[in-house]
């Protein structure tokens, strides 16, 4: 932890935290019905995939993408450094590569220093140069709860866009991070006790699961962010008109992930990503607990990526589309 990070809890000064701090999933897809899409887009429609693509003179498709949060870690380096790998791992999570970036930062003068901010940007900047991202400026505004994230514009071959609506039955499902962030965090802003495996989880980017994916020729994928395993899987499975069933016992999870559970550091986040996608789950003999921690909203999570690649667990497959769009068994 900087020495800076002592002076203020930063998580206090924010009402949720990380991507738990999503406007709820169905209310959000009733609120943007109908004005997305549309013009040339090769994706980023309804669908909701994770950046926006589109096809420019020379056969490259452009993608764009923003992504921003509240404090989820008291150190404002580590939330720099999670912040910037969230909103690069949309670029990754359609098969691209990052060309630049912007910086989007809210703060509240009057209640922190601006060195906080300052270490804030310092840590996007290095995990943005770790992915050859240069930052070009960006935009600023007081705010009485302080928010950071970038805006980023990459590139793809459109003939191998990752997108959500090309799963097909037969397909294994595969996992690249263990989940449990969300619950981990929400102890974290409680109590102030500190998860470095879930700092290093957060802060670790997505860009060689990207590239195993599509050297494996893979062409449906997204990452695992606010809405959680469930939530994303749900949309995919949705968007390409299957049915997705998930082996609970694959899943991977961080260390003291079921005991923050058990403890009920849950954060609410969670709690709606449940509820959304449970009318479309056949939970079988699945517990309480183990469905919160497959719908935890997640920061800077993994891909889902529907295919195998190496070093990653399979934890379910895609099936001919069933009654219920997921099953967990």
């Amino acid at each position: 932890m900087t020495p800076l990070a002592r002076t203020a809890r930063l998580t206090q000064y924010a009402h949720g935290g990380g991507c738990t701090c999503k406007i709820p999933p169905g209310e959000l897809e009733r609120v943007v019905a109908g004005l997305t899409g549309g013009g040339p887009l090769l994706a980023g429609g309804e669908d909701g995939d994770d950046a926006a693509a589109v096809l420019v003179a020379d056969g490259r498709a452009v993608l764009s993408t923003a992504d921003f949060f509240s404090p989820i870690v008291d150190d404002p380096y580590d939330w720099g450094r999670i912040a910037a790998a969230n909103a690069l791992s949309d670029i990754y999570a359609m098969g691209g590569e990052p060309l630049m970036a912007l910086n989007l930062l809210a703060w509240p003068g009057d209640l922190l220093p601006g060195d906080l901010a300052r270490e804030v940007l310092r840590g996007g900047r290095d995990v943005a140069a770790a992915a050859g991202c240069p930052i070009a400026g960006g935009h600023s505004m007081d705010d009485p709860e302080p928010k950071y994230g970038l805006a980023v514009t990459g590139v793809a071959d459109p003939d191998r866009l990752l997108r959500l609506d090309a799963g097909r039955a037969g397909v294994p499902l595969t996992l690249t991070k263990p989940l449990g962030l969300g619950v981990l965090n929400a102890r974290h802003k409680a109590t102030g006790e500190t998860f470095p495996q879930a700092v290093q989880t957060m802060t670790g980017l997505n860009d060689a699961a990207a590239r195993a994916a599509l050297d494996a020729g893979v062409r449906c994928a997204t990452d695992v962010t606010g809405f959680g395993l469930l939530g994303h899987l749900f949309k995919l499975a949705r968007a390409s008109g299957v049915t997705a069933v998930v082996d609970a016992a694959a899943v991977p999870y961080l260390d003291g992930a079921r005991e923050a559970v058990r403890d009920g550091f849950v954060p609410g986040g969670t709690r709606r990503n449940l509820s959304w996608v449970s009318p479309h789950t056949g939970f079988r003999r699945i517990g309480e607990e183990e469905r919160l921690l497959l719908a935890d909203a997640q920061t800077s999570g993994g891909l889902l990526v529907a295919g195998e690649i190496p070093g990653a667990p399979v934890i379910g497959e895609l099936v001919p589309r069933g009654r219920r769009a997921l099953v967990v068994r």
